[in-house]
């Protein structure tokens, strides 16, 4: 039998306060299955004029008590924590409903989220979870210094899927920048990608890479190595 468990928070807008909400469940209750949190918006708050008659938005979330805690339910220190953190805000932020998971070695920690609709995490050509990824990194830099492992965002398998694609884009301007002997100018991409690319080509023999460009239209020009004569 499971028991029913209900908090009330507030913050600045809606999504503050389903945040709040959610780290009072948690602390309450380890283990709490996120997705089955709900949540009634009591009020939406106003800003005021000039901050005179504000009010916090309010919210009241409950979900079931979970049977028995796991041990290992939230990331709670390091760049574990930074990165769960990161990620259970922008998720409440959005209003989805996913799962984030965090793995750890000795040089890296890699969060990944699942389920929901993850579209609008990763976003176009993946901008949205390449500026998450540089944010977690920059937090734990401030927070741990260069001693530090390297945090990786990832949504269901994302970073796997598109590195392949970029791989195989970097493997045709490459033959094509060698039959034609002329420079091939890629789509702009962030920064994570166009190392990528980078690193796809850096012991091809028949090209060199470069990026040219401003942010955020930064993008790869693939060069050969003999130009028309």
């Amino acid at each position: 039998m499971t028991e029913e468990l209900s908090v009330e928070a507030t913050g600045e807008t809606v999504g503050e306060a389903k945040w709040s909400a959610l780290r009072e469940l948690e602390r309450l209750a380890p283990g709490i299955d996120r997705a089955a949190v709900q949540f009634q918006v009591v009020s939406e708050g106003e800003r005021g004029l000039l901050g005179v008659g504000y009010s916090p938005a309010r919210v009241v979330a409950t979900v079931d008590r979970p049977a028995e805690a796991p041990a290992s339910a939230v990331a709670t220190e390091g760049e574990a924590a930074v990165a769960h953190e990161l990620l259970e805000r922008t998720l409440v932020a959005l209003d989805v409903n996913a799962t984030i998971k965090v793995d750890e070695t000795e040089d890296a920690v890699t969060a990944t989220v699942t389920g929901g609709d993850i579209g609008v995490l990763i976003g176009r050509h993946g901008q949205m979870i390449d500026a998450l990824q540089y944010l977690a990194n920059a937090i734990a830099h401030r927070a741990l210094g260069d001693d530090r492992r390297r945090i990786v965002i990832d949504a269901a398998g994302y970073r796997e899927r598109r590195t392949t694609t970029l791989e195989a884009l970097a493997r045709r301007s490459a033959e094509q920048a060698s039959a034609t002997r002329m420079r091939v100018e890629l789509e702009p991409m962030s920064a994570v990608e166009r190392r990528i690319v980078h690193e796809a080509l850096k012991d091809d023999p028949e090209v060199s890479t470069e990026s040219e460009g401003t942010e955020p239209h930064r993008f790869v020009v693939v060069i050969p190595l003999r130009s028309v004569d």
